[in-house]
């Protein structure tokens, strides 16, 4: 890419940004779309009322930036602050699109239908979702924003990757548009059963929009078996194995959009280097100690999430005191709960149950020196995170619906000793990868019990046998390895069979 002048950027608000490169082009041959902008802004403290850019973390943002900054390509999203304008800019050398939205955009849009209506009915209805009309106008107004932004940019045959769930309309408005176009899509949620997608009144609109796509991704089999399943249930449409053949107005067919599994994965390199840093092997050793150096530290890291399975968690640890199995002077959980769409119900609810939850826990079971339950309600950098993934024997990830979780993969590639045990519930995508961690039903409270008790005392060939296999499947199959599959099955010829 070329060298660019710098500028600040205006908002509406006559808020500055920090300097920024212009974009390259007002074209582009390669295009990410995604709910979010790769970055964060942060603010400037000095009273000038600059503000700057930094880059996101996330697995994501961590495949995909190395390509966009080497191809003509940019990055469509929303930079994160409702009613205000943001020019196209450029950031580390990703060039950089916004799409602005309101604040009825945020509440009806993103709280309302994305996380309100599609995230629990693509998580088995773990809640109740909520079907509103105007949050359904909100959601097919915002797709079409985001799908205007890449027609205006994307040049002649460019390759655009859709992502996730905020999006689902996408594909068929750029195909409509822009037939030119290669059009991908990826879902990082699961996709459910057609007995439970049935639920959704706009369910015939939702697999319209999706079939835009050439090809669309899905972390599991199951997954992408569910959508080809709704596809023919609920559109009719010609399905013969991961081909679904898209039919026009006309009854003739106008592409094949195919359906497979991607399971996502992480940044091994950063994690494993991360882990071997003498500072934050150093930092796993004070967390122990503050801790009063317990024989094991259970761990568990989520977003506070109903999906998540940390209820259950709770219960089952409770219990195990309760039954004498484990003593607080042995064994403290440490439970990070990351903050989570606090301005949903639902969620300030969880939180107010979980916090109740630990409260009484530690209350029962506490004693001066031994603390039962660490609770931490917080969002924490990935050094951190290393260091917790280091300083604890038992990682607990008991999510009762997730698309991937990459905190267990995160786990297991820190573990360089190959040591600690992973008890991880058969409901979470990375389960068909790390068939070597001790799998559970996370509704099963007494099984849940039985296998964290194993894990604990899991004696250290077995441990180190089941560690290192797992290592291998994630150091195998990067974030890197996941884009690159995905991307150049998209560029395959599709060879139609009609028979």
């Amino acid at each position: 890419m070329q060298d660019l002048a710098s500028e600040k950027l205006k908002t509406e608000e006559g808020v500055r940004a920090s300097p920024v490169k212009k974009p390259t082009a007002t074209k582009f041959d390669f295009m990410v779309v995604s709910n979010r902008l790769p970055v964060d802004r942060i603010s400037d403290d000095s009273g000038h009322g600059a503000d700057g850019w930094r880059r996101s973390p996330g697995g994501l943002v961590t495949a995909l930036a190395p390509m966009m900054t080497k191809s003509d390509g940019a990055w469509v999203g929303w930079h994160g602050a409702p009613d205000e304008t943001v020019r196209p800019f450029s950031h580390e050398g990703m060039d950089l699109i916004p799409v602005q939205l309101s604040s009825d955009d945020v509440e009806l849009f993103y709280e309302g239908f994305s996380n309100a209506t599609i995230w629990p009915l693509y998580h088995d209805v773990i809640a109740p979702p909520e079907f509103h009309r105007t949050w359904w106008d909100s959601y097919r107004k915002v797709n079409r924003k985001f799908a205007d932004a890449v027609t205006r940019h994307a040049a002649d045959g460019a390759t655009v990757w859709v992502q996730d769930y905020q999006l689902q309309l996408v594909p068929r408005l750029l195909r409509e548009t822009r037939p030119d176009l290669k059009i991908g899509f990826f879902n990082h949620i699961p996709f459910p059963p057609p007995e439970i997608f049935a639920q959704l009144p706009w369910r015939r609109e939702i697999i319209d929009g999706l079939l835009g796509a050439d090809l669309l991704g899905f972390q599991r089999p199951s997954d992408a078996g569910n959508f080809m399943r709704s596809a023919r249930r609920f559109l009719g449409a010609s399905v013969k194995q991961q081909q679904v053949h898209v039919k026009g107005p006309d009854g003739e067919v106008t592409h094949i959009a195919r359906a497979q599994a991607f399971p996502i994965s992480i940044d091994v390199a950063q994690i494993r280097e991360l882990a071997s840093n003498p500072e934050i092997i150093e930092r796993a050793q004070q967390i122990r100690k503050d801790l009063g150096n317990p024989k094991t530290i259970l761990l568990g890291v989520d977003r506070l999430d109903y999906t998540k399975g940390i209820r259950h968690r709770l219960k089952a640890f409770e219990e195990l005191l309760a039954d004498g199995h484990i003593k607080v002077e042995d064994a403290t959980l440490i439970q990070v709960a990351s903050p989570s769409r606090e301005r949903v119900e639902q969620y300030r609810l969880l939180r107010e149950e979980i916090e109740g939850t630990v409260g009484h826990i530690n209350g029962t079971y506490d004693t001066i020196q031994n603390t039962a339950v660490r609770y931490l309600h917080h969002s924490y950098p990935v050094e951190e995170m290393v260091a917790l993934y280091l300083a604890a024997d038992v990682m607990l990830v008991t999510a009762l619906r997730d698309g991937m979780n990459l905190v267990a993969k995160e786990y297991v590639t820190a573990r360089s000793e190959d040591d600690g045990a992973l008890v991880l519930s058969e409901f979470a995508g990375a389960a068909d990868q790390l068939k070597q961690a001790l799998l559970i039903n996370p509704h099963d409270i007494d099984g849940l019990k039985s296998t964290i008790l194993r894990a604990i005392n899991l004696p250290a060939k077995e441990a180190r046998r089941r560690m290192k296999l797992m290592r291998k499947q994630i150091l195998d199959h990067d974030v890197d390895h996941w884009s690159a599959e995905f991307l150049a099955a998209l560029e395959e010829k599709v060879v139609r069979d009609d028979s």
